[in-house]
């Protein structure tokens, strides 16, 4: 191998770190639009996610790649099973990151362990050798692949730092994109629902790891 080969190599490698370190930041908001993030009722530590009515007066937020609107608030208190960060296509220039999160019995070692999970694609995985160790329809209802949209940038330095088996109590909003053009992506409203369409689609005002 040439010197000229492996100094192409040492480059790309470089620049592949710094790429893929590269901090979450939040989209822009459309110029002159004011960014607006409130907190939805929280949830009780150990509880399931908790959806709540979206308040009067809360009906978008404008964002340059696309406005949000807003389905239901959201509040969960959940372990991430993987993380997965996105730099191409359209919907990272929404959401950076999707953690695969579980809660319940979705949380414990004993059950983890026996599970193989995954990311890839903007979907989540999970398989198991033998049986499975809790119901399937128990892992569907009590894990989620969820799309992040940090709402300003200490919701995504906070979500920078969040890391496979972090415990993480996550605020925030279940929203729908809509571009001018006609793109759209929009949040799952379910936590019983699995395969297209069941992700959480979230405009994160807070993340903290506890």
């Amino acid at each position: 191998m040439s010197l000229r080969t492996l100094l192409l190599i040492g480059v790309l490698a470089v620049f592949g770190a710094w790429w893929f370190s590269r901090p979450s930041e939040a989209p822009a908001p459309i110029d002159g639009a004011s960014v607006q993030c409130p907190q939805p009722p929280h949830v009780i530590a150990g509880e399931a996610p908790l959806q709540s009515p979206v308040p009067a007066g809360f009906d978008e937020i404008r964002l340059q790649p696309a406005t949000l609107h807003p389905l239901a608030g959201f509040s969960l208190d959940a372990r991430v099973l993987s993380r997965e960060d996105y730099s191409m296509g359209r919907e990272a220039d929404l959401s950076p990151t999707d953690l695969a999160l579980g809660w319940g019995r979705m949380r414990d070692d004993a059950v983890l362990d026996k599970l193989d999970i995954s990311q890839s694609g903007r979907w989540y995985h999970y398989r198991w050798r033998d049986n499975p160790p809790i119901a399937p329809a128990e892992i569907i209802r009590s894990s989620a692949n969820m799309h992040m949209i940090p709402a300003d940038a200490a919701a995504a330095a906070q979500l920078k730092r969040v890391r496979e088996g972090d415990r993480v109590r996550i605020d925030g909003w279940l929203v729908q994109a809509q571009a001018p053009d006609g793109w759209h992506w929009s949040s799952s409203l379910s936590r019983e629902d699995s395969g297209n369409g069941a992700c959480e689609l979230v405009y994160v005002c807070s993340i903290v790891r506890e």
